[in-house]
């Protein structure tokens, strides 16, 4: 079951939705970014980056390798691919 506070946070943002989109594996950053401008030409790195680690802060993604300073790889976590899977059924 979707966690519908969640669920209406990630909605009410264009860029929100298209970075959860775009986070199908393990990836970094940057990786996501790119990925997610196919569903959002106007997602820059500075957002991509902010919103991938609010999304870790909350509980959507997971950080693998938090000791690291650069290539910090970031995955979903089972509900934030719940959310996912959601928003690309519709």
């Amino acid at each position: 079951m979707v966690n519908l506070k969640l669920y209406a946070w990630v909605v009410r943002g264009r860029q929100r939705i298209a970075i959860i989109k775009a986070m199908s594996k393990h990836q970094t950053v940057t990786q996501t970014c790119k990925a997610s401008k196919q569903y959002n030409k106007k997602v820059s790195l500075n957002n991509c980056s902010d919103i991938v680690r609010k999304f870790a802060v909350i509980g959507l993604a997971i950080c693998l390798n938090d000791h690291d300073r650069t290539g910090r790889l970031y995955k979903l976590t089972e509900e934030g691919d719940e959310i996912r899977t959601e928003l690309l059924k519709g």
